[in-house]
This record gives C-alpha cells, sequence and structure tokens, in this order.
C-alpha cells in the first residue's frame, strides 16, 4: 500500500465513504478516530503522513485536535472533511494549521484533488 492517513469523523458511513476513496488512491489507513481526543492520541501513535479532520464531534472538536496535532508536529498534513461549511470556520481550520478545507456532502474527486493539493 502507500502513504498512511488517519480519518477523523464521528459518523461511521463517513469513516467507510472516506476509507474506500483514500484506499483506491493508493492510501493505508492505519486508524480511524471518532473524535479529537482519539485523533490526537492515534497521531501521536501511528505519525500518519496524512489526517483527515470533522470539525464538529463530541468531547473534542476537530479545531481543537488540529491545534494539538500541528504544536506536536508542525509537518502534519490535515484536511478538513466537515459539513460545516461557514467561511469562519474554513479560515479558523486553515489558520490552526489544515493544508485543505473540503465541504460535505462532495464528489469523491474533491477528496483525490484535496489529496494531490496536499501532497502527501
Amino acid at each position: 500500500m502507500g502513504k498512511t492517513v488517519l480519518i477523523t469523523d464521528d459518523t461511521a458511513f463517513m469513516r467507510m465513504t472516506l476509507k474506500n476513496i483514500l484506499e483506491k488512491n493508493g492510501y493505508e489507513v492505519i486508524g480511524e478516530a471518532e473524535d479529537g481526543k482519539q485523533a490526537i492520541d492515534m497521531y501521536d501513535e501511528h505519525k500518519p503522513a496524512l489526517v483527515t479532520m470533522d470539525i464538529t464531534m463530541p468531547n473534542v472538536d476537530g479545531l481543537t485536535a488540529i491545534k494539538e496535532i500541528i504544536k506536536k508536529d508542525p509537518n502534519a498534513k490535515i484536511v478538513v472533511v466537515s459539513a460545516m461549511g461557514q467561511k469562519s470556520l474554513v479560515i479558523d481550520a486553515l489558520n490552526a494549521g489544515a493544508k485543505d478545507f473540503v465541504v460535505k456532502p462532495f464528489q469523491p474527486d474533491r477528496i483525490e484533488e484535496a489529496l494531490q493539493k496536499v501532497g502527501s
């Protein structure tokens, strides 16, 4: 398989959808986190090449998780995949260190485009 990725989303269906797209594009899904806390812990453990991150999740939200991951690894490659398309959240996520933002619902080619843009 190719590069490693950690999928973070509180919805099982969305994790499965992303996993299918990522694996089709040569990525190895090394973990699936249901909230930001799990994402931070799994990032520390696996050091994936890429992280997909939802914004609205229970316990620890995506923005907080992005900030924590970037604090530990400034070179982390995080792509936000979230239904929260408000301009301020997009700006906050990018300012926190995310490399791209994909708004749900999305087409598979939009995920592929984000992966290429991030260049991981």
